[in-house]
């Protein structure tokens, strides 16, 4: 029986990338699931793939009850998955005592809960060969960050919960990957930039989502930790680990 693949936050972003990317390559699924919010995008998608079966899954997945719901599809179709990409999440920048409570609160639910939620529910139905997963962190998880606090933090809890099940799953099959590029240029920022503008730096290393999905695919096919985009994003992480995060913080931080 073909695997199938559930990618999430597969509306918008580097979700839909993520679609695009393995419809491009050839990739064969018997059945692609997306999860996403907007149900009038995935049928966008599917659409434009008519050749290609997909199961949309219209899920909000700060709505515990609706991951619920994602269980019980498992329980009944019992798949046999082959590829997991988790992308949904969303950050918004901003000083902490600036950002609507209920903001910073949603960013922690559905960067880091959904993470642990998901992945308790998908684990007993990874492909015992072969199975892959992918998620999607960021640089910001190589060090604090004044002004995208929160979101920093999320994906820091993202990179650490990767390298512990890499950990767990050692000796079976399972490829699993930590994707952490910089600033890409998708919808991310519609929400992101509400409260704050970009600061300048990360305009200059803005990357292209299919490059960085294209490499995040690769990297994972030869098992690696983290997949990083670009040499100053590479740089960056070289630096976050020989230098004291205070140094960066002084130089980041401060009122504006």
């Amino acid at each position: 029986m073909m695997k199938i693949a559930v990618i999430t936050g597969a509306s918008s972003g580097m979700g839909k990338e993520f679609v695009s990317r393995i419809m491009k390559d050839g990739i064969k699924y018997r059945e692609i699931w997306l999860i996403a919010r907007r149900e009038e995008r995935l049928e966008e998608i599917r659409k434009k793939y008519r050749r290609q079966r997909f199961r949309l899954l219209p899920l909000d997945l700060a709505d515990r009850s609706q991951i619920d719901l994602l269980g019980e599809v498992l329980q009944e179709k019992q798949p046999q998955i082959g590829l997991f990409v988790h992308c949904a999440g969303f950050g918004v920048m901003g000083e902490i005592e600036s950002l609507p409570r209920e903001d910073q609160a949603d960013m922690v639910d559905i960067n880091c809960r959904s993470v642990v939620e998901l992945t308790s529910l998908l684990l007993p139905y990874m492909a015992s060969t072969g199975g892959r997963m992918i998620y999607m962190a960021s640089a910001s998880a190589f060090l604090p960050q004044p002004g995208f606090a929160v979101y920093a933090a999320s994906k820091a809890f993202v990179l650490s919960f990767v390298r512990s099940l890499r950990a767990e799953q050692r000796g079976t099959s399972l490829r699993i990957t930590a994707v952490c590029p910089g600033a890409v240029k998708t919808e991310f920022f519609d929400r992101a930039l509400e409260y704050k503008d970009l600061p300048a730096y990360k305009k200059l290393v803005m990357a292209d989502p299919g490059r960085v999905v294209k490499k995040a695919l690769l990297d994972n096919r030869r098992d690696r930790e983290i997949s990083v985009y670009g040499l100053p994003i590479r740089c960056t992480r070289l630096l976050a680990k020989l230098l004291p995060h205070r140094l960066f913080l002084y130089f980041m931080g401060g009122k504006n």
